[in-house]
């Protein structure tokens, strides 16, 4: 028999018991759907996430107070706190710090007319529009220097606070409550999408003076946030920067009381827990075909005894074991392809209805295809081996006699 005819026939096999068929792939059709669906939807996580951490700013170092040490007795510098005077030590002694500033920040109620809403204020100086990337204008401008100096009310929403408490309109010039304060609005940043931890959308920013003595009551800073004027020297200026505040900034036993968070590694960071999610949930889907395999070696045992007069008549009129063999597998390959087929419609289908659903992009991944679609085609070779074997081996008088 030809190899063609051998097809053909495999597809009758299939074709003549369609419910068996059918409930065979199922399990082939969720492993390969739910491989493709997992690892798209983890995909379009780590795009999402990446673009979040884009949207923060660029060429940027994090400093924060280091509590893992906790408290120790000593003056000062023994305290893991920051303070404006480390902002100075990074201006003069780390000529790559393009822009430095403090922050601090803190839940807040915005209220304006009838509308209120619960928001995060941002205190920062000025050049803070240039770390976090939020030069883009919706309406209005930003703060300046003086209104630094003079811990003017002013702010600068963000695109969500605006809607959430003004819907449209010019917000410039008009007056927002900010907890029991009165702020001018001189802005609206424009809208850069986020969602998460921290949505650059759902801010108000201030004045850093303003946020520390009439809004959130602080002294200290919360961090400090410093844009680099080269973006491949991220890793010199992070070492720069923690030489110039080691010499007030450590405690007793040389630990280190604040820490540089590089960019660059939060985005690896999220690149790395996103990878080893996608494998994890591809490594459970996978599961779901390995037991689509059991089920197909099973209904291919079956087949072989109600086949086997059939069998026996084959090798009557001359057929080899290698053709019987060949026929057996090629039936089981062939109902793993389809159901691997159909799981690529559907898993497709999945990414793109369940993503919008999660705010994040729909990626089909070519290789997640092709992976789930080979492992598709091992299944059935792997599992189909054993089933032909017996077929091949039956002896043509013992299959003819059996009933």
């Amino acid at each position: 028999m030809r190899f063609e005819d051998q097809i053909i026939s495999a597809f009758r096999a299939i074709v003549s018991n369609k419910l068996r068929s059918l409930l065979t792939m199922l399990g082939v059709v969720i492993g390969v759907g739910s491989v493709i669906a997992m690892i798209g939807i983890g995909e379009g996580t780590k795009e999402q996430s990446l673009k979040n951490l884009e949207r923060m700013g660029t060429n940027m170092l994090m400093v924060w107070p280091n509590w893992r040490h906790g408290k120790v007795t000593g003056g000062t510098g023994s305290k893991p706190i920051l303070e404006q005077v480390d902002v100075q030590t990074i201006r003069r002694n780390v000529p790559l710090a393009q822009y430095v500033t403090g922050e601090v920040d803190g839940g807040v109620t915005a209220t304006y007319g009838d509308s209120t809403t619960s928001t995060d204020v941002t205190g920062a100086e000025p050049c803070v529009r240039f770390i976090r990337n939020a030069t883009d204008m919706y309406q209005g401008g930003w703060y300046n220097d003086k209104d630094e100096s003079t811990a003017n009310r002013v702010c600068v929403l963000g695109y969500k606070v605006y809607q959430d408490i003004y819907s449209k309109g010019n917000a410039v010039g008009t007056t927002v409550r900010i907890n029991r304060d009165n702020f001018k609005v001189l802005g609206v940043i424009d809208y850069k999408g986020g969602s998460g931890f921290w949505n650059p959308d759902d801010q108000i920013y201030t004045p850093l003076s303003t946020a520390m003595e009439r809004v959130l009551g602080r002294t200290k800073l919360g961090s400090i946030y410093v844009q680099v004027a080269n973006p491949d020297l991220m890793v010199y200026a992070q070492g720069k920067i923690e030489d110039a505040l080691d010499a007030s900034r450590t405690n007793a036993s040389g630990d280190s009381l604040f820490r540089v968070m590089n960019q660059g590694d939060a985005i690896q960071q999220a690149q790395s827990q996103t990878q080893l999610l996608g494998v994890l949930l591809a490594g459970i889907a996978s599961v779901s075909l390995l037991v689509g395999g059991i089920g197909i070696m099973n209904i291919m045992l079956v087949s072989v005894t109600e086949r086997t007069r059939e069998i026996g008549l084959r090798k009557a009129i001359g057929a080899r074991r290698a053709m019987i063999l060949r026929q057996f597998l090629l039936e089981s390959i062939v109902m793993c392809a389809i159901g691997g087929f159909i799981g690529i419609i559907l898993g497709s289908g999945g990414v793109y209805l369940v993503a919008p659903l999660m705010h994040v992009p729909p990626i089909v991944n070519i290789k997640a295809v092709m992976m789930a679609v080979g492992f598709s085609v091992f299944i059935g070779v792997f599992f189909g081996l054993y089933p032909a074997i017996r077929a091949s081996r039956l002896l043509p008088i013992e299959a003819l006699r059996f009933e």
